[in-house]
């Protein structure tokens, strides 16, 4: 049986709080209040890899949740406190934004396939069987060392060649992360919206959650995410660079 929306957005905002250190009421707190929370490696915090030196911000639309190491959390707070959320999220030590999409369980439907292709859904032991076609780096981890791998693909073809894939990677207990990669002359053909809505069907039916993330200057992959049933859950920072504002420069 597949999730209600409170479910999943119960289970999503269980992993942040694991993930920034923060709880689920930090997340749902007032409009444009922000929290401030020292970065801690919490038991089951998804793998992302993390400097020395780290900050992350994120908002699900009402409160702000500031999670840092200490020198660095310090600096939010001089540069933050007293301001709205909008001007928070324009410092010019936040370098770009990350749209984080999830499936909207009441609306979301199964798309029909485009014309003239063939479609493969394959595990992470047949992903392997790719690393040898490399046109595909949005949506296929190639590097064997990389935190965690693609669990989950679907193939597009024609003509026996793939010339699309959506894939999915599992990074913690219920989240998985999807990626798209179209070949240039086959897109603006539905065939990316299809193949995102295909794969997140097979993973909510494994009971677990999928998101879609998305820099939010791409508005091509904004609108792939819209047509596949997703909606904008939250938004956290794409890089920082506290550059003449740490005391000592970072090596």
């Amino acid at each position: 049986m597949i999730m209600t929306q409170e479910e999943m957005m119960y289970i999503v905002q269980s992993q942040l709080a694991i993930d920034l250190n923060c709880t689920i009421d930090d997340l749902n707190g007032e409009k444009d209040s922000i929290i401030f929370v020292e970065a801690k490696e919490n038991p089951g915090r998804r793998p992302f890899r993390r400097n020395a030196r780290f900050f992350e911000i994120v908002s699900m639309g009402k409160s702000i949740v500031v999670s840092a190491t200490p020198e660095r959390l310090l600096i939010a707070k001089t540069h933050m406190q007293g301001k709205d959320r909008d001007t928070v999220f324009s410092l010019p030590f936040i370098r770009g934004l990350y749209l984080h999409y999830l499936p909207d369980l009441k609306r979301i439907k199964p798309l029909s396939p485009p014309g003239n292709f063939t479609f493969v859904l394959i595990e992470r032991d047949e992903v392997v069987n790719l690393f040898d076609v490399t046109r595909f780096n949005n949506a296929i981890i190639y590097d064997t060392n990389h935190p965690w791998q693609t669990d989950l693909a679907v193939l597009a073809k024609k003509e026996g060649e793939i010339v699309g894939v959506a894939g999915a990677s599992k990074t913690c207990a219920k989240l998985w992360q999807i990626g798209i990669d179209i070949l240039p002359e086959y897109r603006n053909s539905r065939l990316a919206s299809y193949l995102v809505n295909r794969l997140t069907s097979e993973i909510l039916a494994r009971g677990d959650v999928p998101s879609y993330d998305v820099i939010a200057s791409n508005l091509a992959s904004q609108r792939v995410a819209q047509r596949s049933g997703y909606f904008p859950a939250w938004v956290s920072d794409w890089r920082c660079n506290f550059e003449g504002l740490e005391a000592l420069p970072f090596n």
